[in-house]
């Protein structure tokens, strides 16, 4: 899929109703419907190393209307279809909770979800083949709470017309929101230096309370834990675009590392948006094990779960690199992981006056 903007409403709804078209017209040659779709399972993922990124590989299954459940499976993919070119001609959006109860008024018992994850997969799959992300058909997800902070003036498309935002002066401390779809978002002007992408709502709050973002001229992009796809995209548009260094600062554990691998190189559940969503370029901040070891963290003990996941990731293509090896073999060592916050045992102000800057400096970042 590629990573221009997104289409507009009669360009989706265009290729949504194709798809549902190539159903009939193989029902009318008098071949069994059926769709296309490549195998999502972890087995079949690949890791590119070129672009590095996750990526779909070569094998596919096949919806096909010769059984009970395919033929349901394409029965209820064509409601969908349905009622997202309904919604496209209407300028509605939606959640993808409220489809799930949405198709309980549809008028076929069959073509009902049964439960949320039926209805996501479909709604994953109609991206995959008809080639137009689920922002582009107006499919909103459950609020993300993502927020930016920093020296960036933007205009955002609204129902109620645009309107220019700066991310500093025309916010209060909570920040500038993420929409659903950050491709209605057009960048006017900067003066940032580099984007840093923070885990925890915590330590988002200490480097604004801190002033972080106006000292060291950094936009502050709040992941709120496994970041959403509107979180990726845009800070995949902040890099691409504005041509701004991306920093990935979580806490010091297996889990934390996945969220920086799901910001610089995708994630195995959105393989396909890869390249709209994934930053390769993104670097990891910390926190680091040899953190731990430096500074003399507060630390918790490693679980089995962290001892297995940090294991994983030693065999993970993403995480192969000298530097990565060398701090998950640390951390197996010390068997200890620590949280972002607890750089306050040295004082609310070391992450900001000396921590990060040190480490910024070292990295050549700021």
């Amino acid at each position: 899929m590629s990573s221009e903007s997104s289409l507009n409403e009669d360009e989706a709804r265009e290729q949504l109703l194709d798809l549902a078209a190539d159903f009939y017209d193989q029902f009318a040659e008098g071949d069994v419907p059926r769709m296309r779709i490549p195998t999502r399972t972890k087995s079949n993922i690949e890791y590119d190393e070129d672009e590095s990124v996750w990526v779909y590989g070569d094998r596919h299954s096949t919806r096909s209307a010769k059984t009970v459940s395919g033929a349901q499976k394409l029965l209820k993919a064509t409601y969908t279809i349905d009622f997202l070119a309904q919604q496209l001609d209407q300028d509605r959006s939606s959640t993808l909770r409220e489809l799930y109860y949405l198709s309980e008024s549809w008028d076929l018992d069959e073509a009902q979800f049964n439960t949320q994850d039926e209805s996501n997969n479909l709604i994953e799959d109609l991206e995959i083949v008809s080639e137009v992300k689920r922002e582009d058909f107006h499919m909103r997800p459950e609020e993300s709470g993502a927020k930016v902070m920093g020296p960036l003036l933007l205009r955002e498309q609204t129902r109620r017309g645009d309107r220019e935002i700066h991310c500093q002066e025309d916010v209060g401390q909570g920040g500038y929101q993420i929409p659903n779809n950050p491709d209605t978002i057009e960048f006017l002007e900067n003066d940032a230096e580099f984007v840093l992408c923070v885990e925890t709502g915590g330590m988002r709050d200490r480097l604004v309370e801190n002033g972080f973002d106006d000292d060291f001229d950094c936009i502050v992009v709040h992941l709120g834990g496994q970041p959403a796809r509107a979180t990726r995209r845009l800070t995949k548009r902040l890099h691409d675009e504005l041509d701004l260094p991306v920093v990935v600062f979580t806490d010091g554990d297996p889990w934390s590392y996945r969220i920086y691998g799901s910001v610089a190189f995708g994630s195995i559940k959105s393989a396909h948006l890869s390249e709209y969503l994934a930053t390769p370029e993104a670097e990891f901040v910390g926190i680091r094990p040899e953190d731990i070891v430096e500074y003399d963290l507060p630390t918790d003990p490693l679980s089995d779960s962290d001892v297995n996941a940090l294991e994983s990731e030693l065999e993970d293509p993403r995480f192969q690199t000298d530097f990565w090896e060398e701090q998950i073999e640390l951390q197996l060592e010390i068997e200890k992981k620590s949280e972002q916050q607890a750089l306050a045992s040295h004082g609310l102000d070391f992450v900001t006056d000396t921590y990060l800057p040190e480490r910024l400096d070292e990295m050549g970042v700021a």
